[in-house]
Formats: structure tokens, sequence, C-alpha cells
């Protein structure tokens, strides 16, 4: 596996996974990877479907507590670093400033979770209107949090919203919204952000990773090169699953390297 290196990972500090810490780790090491960065849901104001699950806030301090203790016990096999995935909502502009400065963090992740007051990840979202008309709104506020909330290092699974609508992206591509695509990347690529693959999107069945192949290279057209690879796991099982189509599609895509972060700074490994 030429991809070394899972950037987006979950565990049980995050509300929607209870997989143990070490034993998150000790997967990576089978796989071979030499770099992981465990990346917990940190989602503030988080809005809540009618009936739905209740997850918890993040303890960042016992969060970090654990991981620099497995960090310490596992050095020799691999390097485990420090993120957090943040979920971003204009209005806590505040609140996730001040948070992206209260620990030493390795890397972020900006995640655009809610949009408008709604996940998507409920079906309600989607109702009374057609994907397309859903998957704009959502895209909109997209470049508004790309625009306002300058808090993280890439932007992760910058499509989410295609992976749970009723068609999924059956009737999704880049060309019906490359115009606010092409904003979103560009803003990023000026402000020096990156972009993560994340290969979530196979196990979602959309047959792609999220972003779209389409999104990845129009990134890369316009200049983009920071980019991470996340398998977005929330139980090891999961871990660098899909890495080798991964690897194909961003040689294909016109990328030489992949990046990982360490104290907020890049770094590049070739492809």
């Amino acid at each position: 596996m030429a991809i070394k290196a899972d950037y987006h990972i979950h565990t049980h500090f995050s509300g929607d996974s209870s997989a143990p810490m070490e034993e998150t780790i000790r997967r990576a090491v089978s796989l071979g990877l030499t770099h992981i960065c465990i990346t917990e849901h940190y989602d503030p104001d988080y809005v809540y479907a009618p009936g739905g699950e209740v997850l918890f806030e993040l303890n960042t301090d016992s969060y970090l507590y654990e991981l620099l203790k497995l960090r310490e016990k596992y050095k020799d096999q691999i390097s485990v670093g420090f993120g957090v995935e943040l979920g971003l909502q204009p209005h806590l502009k505040r609140q996730l400033a001040v948070y992206s400065k209260s620990h030493e963090f390795d890397f972020i992740i900006g995640s655009s979770h809610i949009c408008n007051r709604a996940d998507p990840y409920y079906p309600a979202f989607f109702e009374g209107r057609t994907a397309e008309e859903a998957h704009r709104e959502y895209f909109q506020t997209v470049l508004e949090c790309v625009k306002t909330l300058p808090y993280f290092d890439v932007y992760g699974h910058l499509d989410y919203v295609v992976r749970y609508g009723p068609t999924k992206n059956e009737q999704y591509t880049y060309a019906r919204h490359a115009d606010v695509f092409d904003q979103i990347l560009t803003h990023l690529i000026d402000n020096e952000k990156g972009i993560e693959l994340n290969t979530n999107g196979f196990r979602a069945g959309l047959g792609q990773p999220n972003p779209c192949i389409d999104i990845l290279r129009r990134y890369r057209e316009l200049g983009g090169e920071i980019i991470t690879i996340g398998s977005d796991a929330h139980t090891p099982d999961d871990i660098a699953s899909h890495f080798d189509k991964a690897c194909d599609i961003l040689k294909a895509c016109g990328f030489q390297y992949y990046c990982i972060f360490q104290s907020r700074m890049p770094e590049y490994f070739k492809l």
C-alpha cells in the first residue's frame, strides 16, 4: 500500500464511535501505516433530529491524556497525531477561534455537518425538494463557512451531503455546481488550506470518495496541492479502507504527493 497515513479517524471520544483508542492504533500498526491522526468530533451546538441519538460533547483534555499515553507506548511503531474535526457553523466563529487555539493540535479538519440548522444525515433534510436543491443549499453553506471560519487545515468530505440523500449521488456531478465549487476551491487555495480525499464515500455506496473525483481533479487544476487521505473510520476495521483506490485516483488527478500534518504544518509524501 503506497499510502501510509490515515488522517481522519474517530475513537470512543467521538459521540458516534465506540472504538477503543488502543485497538485503533494497533489496527493501524498491523496494516503497516507509519502515521495516523486521531480526529475526534468537536461539534458545538449540534442540532439533533427528533428522536435522534444524543452525541456527548468532546472532553478534549481526557482525549489528549489517553492519546499521549498511547503515543508514548507505540512511538517505535507508529506516529500518532493529535487532531480534531471541527463542526463548522457560521455563528460559532468566536467559539471555534478560541477552541482551535486552546490546545497544541497537530491537525484540524473543518467539516460541515450542519446546514442551516439541519444535518443531511437525517432524511428530513431532503424532504419536499429535489436532490439538486438540497445539494445546492449545502454547498452554499460550505462556501460561507470557508470564507468566515479559517480555523482548520483541510476541509473534510467536502460533498458530505451526497452520502445521505434518497438517490445518493445518482443525480450529482461537479458540473451542476461548478460555480460554487470553484469559489470554494479557489478560496481554500488562496488561503493555503487543503482538502481531504475521504474514502468513506466508497463504504457509503457512492463508488467514489468524498469529494468526488471531478472535484479532486479541479482542485489540482486550480493549483491545489495540500491533500490528506482519511478513512473517516469509526471502527478499527475501517482504518485505511479503500486506500489502494485513493492512490490511483490521486495520481490520475495529477497529484504527485499527499500530506500529513504535524504542529499544523503540512509535510509531503510521494505517492
